[in-house]
């Protein structure tokens, strides 16, 4: 039987970061209109920078945000008066990104990769960023990265949550806006790319999904310590008082959680 050999693991992440580039890159043109990503101003404007407020401090700090995509956490912390580095491996997110903060002062953006961002030792005081963990392709090598660029005592702060399932109390939610779609599509979730979207996941170390009681040591293996964790619930809350019912059930799906670490 002929043997076939099987690729080596570098080339087999590279492969499936390439395709993850295209993806986000052509979700980019509709990527605002969906619910998650796109950051009301008001109530949850402010519940998304709350946690900025309470782990930065409020002396300006020199901030990398990995994955910034469309560039809407970007206005947050840099309207909480940070020097932000704001990076992507999208240049069409990347473009989005720049025509929203034209202008800005202490804002740049960085055309780079979140799992291997090339920045030099100990540039940075705080690194965040929203919804990239669960899409690392080498996750352990990530985090090495970012303890590496942050200086003695910086800070981290991540937004995610576990998509692969619904989460048991939010079944109910999981169902009825399937029953929805098949109803009444949403076209601002961008369908035709449903499929490719899957085959993505399936393929991701975290695909089965991400917690934060799973991530929890992989970043104390890297080096970061006073690792806690908060409720997502706040953020929730203040969607639901500025949506409407479709997306008040999405806020119920799945389990989402805000980490916050210090560089050891």
């Amino acid at each position: 039987m002929t043997q076939h050999p099987r690729p080596m693991p570098g080339l087999a992440n590279h492969t499936l970061r390439e395709e993850i580039r295209d993806y986000w890159s052509r979700r980019s043109e509709t990527f605002d209109r969906a619910f998650g990503h796109r950051i009301a101003p008001g109530p949850e404007a402010a519940a998304w920078a709350q946690p900025m407020r309470d782990h930065l401090g409020p002396e300006p700090l020199r901030v990398l945000e990995l994955a910034c995509g469309t560039g809407e956490v970007t206005r947050l912390v840099h309207d909480l008066g940070h020097d932000v580095t704001a990076l992507d491996f999208s240049e069409a997110m990347l473009a989005v990104a720049k025509a929203k903060h034209v202008g800005k002062a202490r804002l740049r953006f960085l055309l780079a990769d979140a799992g291997q961002t090339m920045e030099p030792t100990a540039r940075y005081d705080a690194i965040l960023c929203r919804h990239l963990v669960w899409t690392l392709t080498e996750p352990e090598a990530a985090f090495t990265d970012w303890h590496r660029v942050l200086r003695p005592g910086g800070r981290l702060l991540i937004y995610d949550g576990d998509w692969a399932r619904p989460k048991l109390s939010g079944r109910w939610a999981a169902k009825a806006l399937a029953l929805w779609e098949r109803l009444s599509p949403d076209p601002d979730y961008d369908g035709a790319l449903g499929e490719r979207h899957a085959a993505i996941m399936e393929r991701l170390p975290f695909g089965d999904g991400l917690t934060a009681a799973r991530l929890a040591p992989m970043l104390e293996a890297a080096g970061f310590t006073d690792i806690r964790t908060q409720s997502h619930e706040p953020i929730a809350r203040a969607q639901r008082r500025t949506n409407g019912l479709r997306n008040r059930l999405r806020t119920r799906v799945y389990q989402r959680f805000i980490l916050t670490a210090r560089k050891g």
